[in-house]
């Protein structure tokens, strides 16, 4: 795994603490810690992961700032950490990159360094959110793609199922399209469309669409993968965050309010710590960019060690069970259906989303 140390708004501090807990649990972990050697050692995570066997360094220059526009850290930083972070996976040397640096940015450069893969025009941010039966839901677009074609939200849909099935073992996930109801005549006509070609490739095999789902569906846990564009996607990832820290800030309130709050916060202690746990987005740290040629993860840029320790394993689970063998299986499968719209640039505002 390479991980871009420098990245997010924390940098060496939060991610080296991050990278010597990952290292104690995953014993078959090896990590290349891409960073600038001085802010490395000035970190006391070094004095141990230095001398790390399964640690090696490989030193940058530069750092992409999280407000770099997105020409500086493609054209410019060409020795930044979250570059050659990527380039190790292009040349065979990681099976998988990490970054909580500029989302955009790092999108830019995968996609220049890594190309995206035949029949997918745009790759998608995908993440679970937490639902009520105790798992999670997967979304996708998170915020790589704005304004979406039908196209895109099948070729989503695909790559979701072989997320999906990579991680949980499920061959035939269940995916829903986000929509203000489920009558398949409601939405907009790219809504429409898309959901025609959601249900011409389940009839086909290719996918298990269950239909039209609203948004509280994705936190009852409706269906496995719910697809939708990265406008829609981010703004339900931002509420989602917000409703958790919401959560938080309100058992910490209980417990200073009188002596009767006090007490009956105290009985309830267990259940709304437990249900806070449950919420906490830091436990579902760490997006994949799909449809590109090699593995990367995006970690939240406000990540603390126990989210950035939390996006490590969710990569590293996704190369350890051959994710990126399972995508080009899907689109291989549903290569009929992907005739995508030939490939264009996707703009710098789409790109900040």
């Amino acid at each position: 795994m390479a991980v871009d140390v420098m990245g997010g708004d924390w940098g060496a501090p939060v991610t080296l603490a991050a990278c010597l807990t990952f290292l104690q649990k995953h014993e078959r972990a090896h990590l290349l810690l891409v960073g600038l050697p001085e802010a490395m050692q000035a970190q006391p995570a070094w004095a141990i992961l230095s001398g790390h066997p399964r640690c090696e360094v490989v030193a940058a220059q530069e750092v992409v700032g999280m407000d770099d526009p997105i020409e500086v850290a493609l054209r410019r930083k060409k020795n930044s950490s979250m570059r050659l972070a990527i380039e190790q996976v292009k040349d065979g040397r990681a099976d998988v990159a990490l970054s909580a640096g500029n989302t955009g940015a790092l999108m830019a450069i995968a996609r220049y360094v890594l190309k995206t893969l035949d029949g997918i025009d745009r790759p998608a941010i995908a993440t679970q959110l937490p639902n009520a039966t105790g798992g999670a839901t997967t979304v996708l677009d998170l915020g790589a793609n704005v304004d979406c074609s039908p196209e895109h939200l099948l070729q989503f849909a695909v790559m979701g199922s072989a997320l999906v099935s990579a991680t949980s073992g499920r061959e035939s996930p269940s995916v829903g399209l986000l929509n203000i109801g489920e009558e398949a005549i409601k939405g907009s006509e790219v809504i429409k469309k898309a959901g025609e070609l959601l249900r011409s490739a389940s009839n086909l095999g290719h996918l298990n669409f269950f239909g039209n789902v609203e948004g509280n569906d994705v936190f009852k846990g409706t269906t496995d993968i719910v697809v939708c564009d990265g406008f829609v996607g981010n703004v339900a990832l931002k509420a989602s965050e917000g409703l958790a820290k919401m959560i938080g800030d309100f058992i910490k309130q209980e417990f200073s309010r009188n002596i009767f709050t006090k007490i009956a916060a105290i009985v309830a202690l267990p259940v709304l710590n437990a249900f806070k746990k449950r919420v906490d987005h830091r436990r579902y740290n760490g997006a994949a960019l799909l449809g590109l040629r090699g593995l990367v993860f995006k970690s939240h840029g406000s990540a603390d060690a126990l989210a950035f320790e939390a996006a490590l394993s969710r990569a590293y689970d996704a190369a350890h069970r051959g994710l990126l063998d399972k995508v080009r299986q899907r689109i291989a499968h549903a290569a009929v259906l992907l005739d995508a719209p030939a490939a264009t640039e996707p703009t710098d505002a789409a790109l900040r989303a």
